[in-house]
């Protein structure tokens, strides 16, 4: 599959803006000037930003705990996203969301979700909701392999099925949920999971960009056109712990530098691109040096706006139609 030279730069300066992102959280984050919990993305960057080079702004989103990266991909603006994370008042949910809760409906992202599972009966709804206005967009569910045991997210995939959806079912199966290996809790296998629902099943490796970009755009042509859900069954590994604090005992002595050294979607971006001729390394130099200024200036913002008031308190508890 050809990619346009201008979807590649974008999508590379996605990857890196969820990275540095990332990196700066994890350093700020040990000053203890942010409250609540965070979760970082790093070594996930090309599965957001692959499946959501697919996706239109009319499409929309659900994402996980882990959610800054899927929020980056889908167009949400960083310097709103630092200052909800500082919750400060001119964060995208006006510093009441924190990390687990960002969304920007704005954007078709319908929001990080503290609870595990939560996204894909969300996807549900707004996938009825594309299919009845018939607007050709389709709805994604991002979950990991955690959440693939929920009960929410296997009525999900049985709702989406029997009213045949436009809804794309993404697991980012990091290997771990929260320090429970995969291998050992997800019980038979996810094709079979997605086979006993009657959808199509595809999987992928999610560090490499390319094959995450073709098979998400496989599954979005599918449920875009009519043909019901799909699930999209992407392998990865996280680069920090299950949270910022997690001591990661459980995992394997060198396994997180093994990911690093051998499996960074950038550098194997990187790689690709410039051997092939697609792009020059010193456009990629120019957008590595582009998002470091952006950062740094959406963290310098972050700290100097004001927090909530009071008066916030009950501002947009309800709705007025």
């Amino acid at each position: 599959m050809q990619i346009a030279r201008e979807t590649l730069l974008r999508s590379y300066r996605s990857m890196r803006t969820i990275r540095d992102f990332e990196e700066r959280l994890h350093v700020e984050f040990a000053t203890g000037e942010i409250p609540g919990f965070v979760h970082l993305y790093c070594g996930e960057e090309a599965s957001g930003v692959g499946v959501c080079a697919n996706l239109t702004d009319l499409d929309t989103i659900a994402s996980t705990h882990r959610g800054h990266g899927h929020c980056i991909a889908k167009g949400v603006e960083v310097a709103g996203m630092m200052a909800e994370i500082y919750g400060r008042q001119t964060g995208v949910c006006r510093g009441k969301g924190g990390s687990m809760h960002i969304a920007d409906l704005s954007r078709g992202m319908l929001g990080a979700n503290g609870i595990v599972g939560g996204g894909p009966p969300l996807i549900c709804g707004a996938a009825l909701s594309h299919k009845t206005l018939k607007n050709g967009a389709v709805a994604v569910a991002f979950y990991g392999d955690g959440a693939s045991n929920e009960g929410t997210t296997l009525e999900s995939l049985n709702l989406a099925s029997v009213w045949r959806l436009p809804a794309v079912f993404v697991l980012e199966d990091n290997g771990y949920g929260e320090a429970t290996g995969s291998s050992y809790a997800c019980a038979g296998s996810q094709k079979a999971r997605a086979e006993g629902f009657g959808m199509p099943y595809m999987e992928c490796d999610g560090t490499d960009f390319f094959a995450v970009h073709q098979a998400a755009g496989e599954a979005i042509a599918h449920a875009r056109a009519g043909n019901g859900p799909v699930m999209l069954h992407v392998h990865l590994a996280r680069w920090y712990g299950h949270f910022e604090g997690d001591a990661m005992t459980y995992r394997a002595a060198g396994e997180v530098a093994a990911a690093r050294a051998d499996h960074d979607c950038l550098t194997i971006f990187r790689t690709r691109v410039t051997e092939a001729g697609l792009l020059e390394g010193t456009e990629l130099d120019d957008i590595d040096s582009a998002v470091r200024d952006e950062i740094e200036s959406a963290v310098i913002a972050a700290k100097q706006a004001p927090l909530p008031e009071a008066a916030d308190l009950l501002a947009d508890v309800y709705v007025r139609y």
